[in-house]
């Protein structure tokens, strides 16, 4: 049997080591086995190891929002046979029924609930039994669940959408960054909730998209380590792991690494190369694998890789390549 919490563990600690942290220092200061955790040995957590990882996670980062960050890079497809929720729902309203039920399986911090009203339904996120609402593991878990969700509706539908309103039952600080995340203005409530115009209820899932999300994190996982330490690869597969929405802007990537547009461009020059550069040759790797696998047409590939027009698509091709995509 899949241990959830495992998985979201090694979720945490690959996104720790995406922005260019100590992955191995990070376990140790958390009374973590990190031998065991890679070898993917049941491991149980304690609450104070959930604590002391996020408490480091943050100290060590230098991002108080280290949590939602988090939620806004992952994919549910990471997470393992909780992407069952994707294959075994046909809507909106079904996969986050289904979500709600799993919930417990990854945290026992929160319990997941869907209020479904005329014009609106609500997803709120109630805490555990015996559960200190002051701990950071909390706090944290919650801004995670909040942007994950938000970000994985997108990944379902295949569009971003926005939410009605968020609401947190503490002040908000950070406001600029959590609208940009949350693509509204949080505000005061008695919960951690998110709402939604009804209209997206019965929204069918594009289950394809699950299958892009696997592949991109198979070609994630096979590409060379020999570069791994390098920024530029760093920014490079922050890019393939958010691309079944287009490439993401370089304000979105520099936010979620926590740095300005400014750093992240100094430190690929730094390196010798651009965010320009690297966005091209994400698309242009992601092209070649889509076409090669035969499971998408040119039209759906180049929406994918977010191309307004397939012509502008079969330029960028033609440049990569020498021939067009459809002689590929």
């Amino acid at each position: 049997m899949e241990n959830h919490q495992h998985r979201f563990i090694l979720s945490l600690l690959a996104y720790y080591a995406q922005r260019d942290l100590d992955v191995k220092k990070l376990c140790s200061l958390s009374g973590i086995d990190f031998k065991a955790v890679k070898e993917n040995k049941m491991v149980n957590f304690s609450p104070k190891q959930w604590n002391d990882i996020w408490t480091n996670a943050l100290q060590n980062s230098k991002d108080s929002l280290f949590g939602l960050h988090f939620g806004e890079s992952m994919q549910l497809a990471a997470l393992g046979a909780v992407g069952e929720i994707i294959k075994t729902s046909t809507t909106i309203g079904t996969a986050l029924i289904q979500a709600s039920a799993l919930t417990h399986l990854i945290t026992d911090l929160f319990s997941m609930k869907v209020n479904v009203k005329s014009d609106v339904f609500d997803i709120i996120f109630y805490p555990g039994k015996k559960v200190d609402q002051t701990n950071l593991a909390y706090k944290q878990m919650a801004d995670f669940f909040i942007a994950f969700t938000i970000h994985e509706l997108d990944g379902l539908l295949l569009e971003k959408i926005k939410p009605r309103k968020v609401t947190f039952p503490d002040e908000i600080t950070h406001h600029q960054e959590y609208g940009r995340v949350l693509r509204c203005t949080p505000h005061r409530g008695d919960s951690y909730g998110i709402q939604f115009d009804t209209k997206f209820w019965d929204d069918i899932i594009i289950t394809g998209n699950y299958s892009i999300q696997k592949t991109l994190l198979q070609h994630i996982s096979q590409l060379p380590h020999t570069q791994a330490d390098k920024f530029e690869m760093m920014v490079y597969n922050y890019l393939l792991t958010k691309s079944y929405l287009g490439i993401s802007s370089i304000k979105d990537v520099a936010a979620n690494f926590n740095m300005s547009v400014r750093t992240l461009q100094r430190k690929l020059e730094e390196e010798g190369t651009s965010f320009q550069y690297i966005a091209d040759q994400a698309r242009k790797q992601l092209a070649l694998k889509y076409l090669k696998s035969g499971e998408h047409q040119i039209k759906e590939i180049s929406y994918m890789l977010g191309y307004n027009e397939l012509s502008a698509f079969t330029r960028a091709f033609k440049r990569w390549t020498g021939t067009p995509p459809t002689s590929y």
